[in-house]
């Protein structure tokens, strides 16, 4: 892809929520005007590189996605007409209107489209794929290769959710003040899980995502952008950038895993660092503290560390501590015994992996047998270890992971 192939893509994603924020508004039927909107955003990736961009790309947008909204409604106007024996009088349909008339666009479009897309009729995998398509301009097939599915299961997918949120009789209106704090929740657990996805990818050949990371990044952005006052987005997006900024370091020559001890800290981004140490410390100041502030206050510390021995895990121990008041969750336990391990000793931390077995939200989950290696590993118990990281390693589906974890038992094979 050339440069200018990747501004045309960066401006359409940037477009994509306002003209159908136009759409929705203006014909109120989410569903085609989604369809539409994503007909005009292809047809916009084929001309545009090549005939140069428009001199309003908003508004040839608009208007190429109402032509396409009409053409619809005409055509299916005109199948109803010849399966229907007794004459209907048929509404009249909007046409589209010049873009000199055409409305100017709303601050809070994104903002409505992201509480739209996550509505509570929707599955947790539902509401990311239409906020990846609907928000961030991401085609099917686009969204489909990141998830590693196929075309067709990611189409049907998109298309049940649109038809849930029509169903449910959602409207392109700001939530209740009641609704919208739990749906902001459902927003941002949403831009989490994109980005979790991108920086370790749960399946696959490659351990990163790009395209995921860099989405989820500019949308939890503009959610700041539009919300900053908000202390928990404003801890997403730092906690975005401190992880984001490991990226490079990450991964070897021929793309296997480097664990964060063993990482070149050169390599790391310093100017997402020093971004997002400065919206975590700055929210901190004034909001209390929520789990995305403390798992950026967390990536922070080891951030600030100039190496992994010069670590402040007494620090990171404490925030752990916290964060599991705050949010208790099976896999903060698992990161907080790998932190209480390198403070009071392995076998402190193997002590609190062990209700993680009778936990079916972590009993035979490939990172809880992986902690639990490299703790045996540093306790010296090199037989259990090796043990231990062969059964993550058969439960991974990530082949960075998988070939990490095989390696870490083979050298304790040689050890023995």
């Amino acid at each position: 892809m050339t440069g200018g192939d990747r501004s045309v893509e960066d401006l359409l994603r940037d477009l994509a929520p306002q003209v159908l924020g136009v759409l929705v508004r203006r014909h109120g039927q989410f569903y085609a005007c989604e369809d539409a909107v994503q007909e005009a955003l292809l047809a916009a990736a084929v001309q545009w590189p090549e005939q140069g961009l428009p001199e309003h790309p908003r508004s040839w947008l608009v208007t190429v996605a109402s032509r396409r909204l009409t053409d619809e409604w005409r055509s299916e106007r005109a199948r109803r007409d010849r399966e229907v024996a007794v004459a209907v009088r048929e509404p009249a349909y909007a046409t589209v209107a010049p873009p000199a008339d055409e409305e100017p666009p709303t601050g809070d479009d994104t903002l409505k489209l992201l509480f739209l897309c996550c509505h509570p009729a929707l599955t947790v995998s539902a509401q990311v794929a239409l906020t990846l398509r609907a928000v961030g301009g991401l085609s099917t097939a686009q969204i489909a290769r990141a998830y590693l599915v196929p075309e067709a299961t990611m189409s049907q997918r998109i298309r049940r959710a649109k038809q849930r949120i029509e169903a449910a009789g959602a409207r392109f209106v700001m939530p209740s003040p009641g609704e919208r704090d739990e749906r902001l929740h459902a927003v941002r657990h949403v831009l989490y899980l994109i980005f979790n996805e991108g920086y370790t990818a749960s399946s696959g050949a490659d351990l990163h995502r790009a395209e995921l990371t860099g989405e989820a990044i500019r949308l939890a952005r503009e959610l700041h952008r539009l919300l900053p006052d908000d202390g928990e987005v404003t801890g997403l997006v730092a906690l975005m950038l401190l992880t984001d900024a490991h990226r490079a370091a990450r991964t070897g020559p021929t793309g296997e895993l480097i664990p964060l001890a063993e990482q070149d800290r050169s390599r790391w981004d310093r100017g997402a660092i020093e971004e997002g140490i400065a919206l975590v410390t700055e929210a901190l100041t004034w909001s209390p503290p929520g789990p995305y502030q403390l798992q950026a206050a967390i990536a922070a510390v080891h951030a600030e560390a100039p190496s992994a021995a010069e670590t402040d895990w007494r620090q990171i121990v404490a925030l752990y501590r916290l964060l599991a008041r705050v949010a208790p969750n099976p896999m903060v336990t698992l990161n907080q015994a790998a932190a209480v391990a390198m403070v009071d000793g392995p076998r402190a931390g193997l002590a609190l992996l062990a209700p993680l077995d009778s936990d079916e939200r972590t009993a035979g989950h490939h990172r809880l047998a992986a902690v639990r290696a490299h703790l045996l590993e540093l306790a010296g118990d090199q037989e259990a270890a090796r043990a231990a990281y062969l059964t993550a390693a058969r439960g991974t589906t990530s082949l960075p992971e998988r070939r990490y974890l095989e390696v870490r038992a083979a050298r304790l094979s040689v050890h023995r």
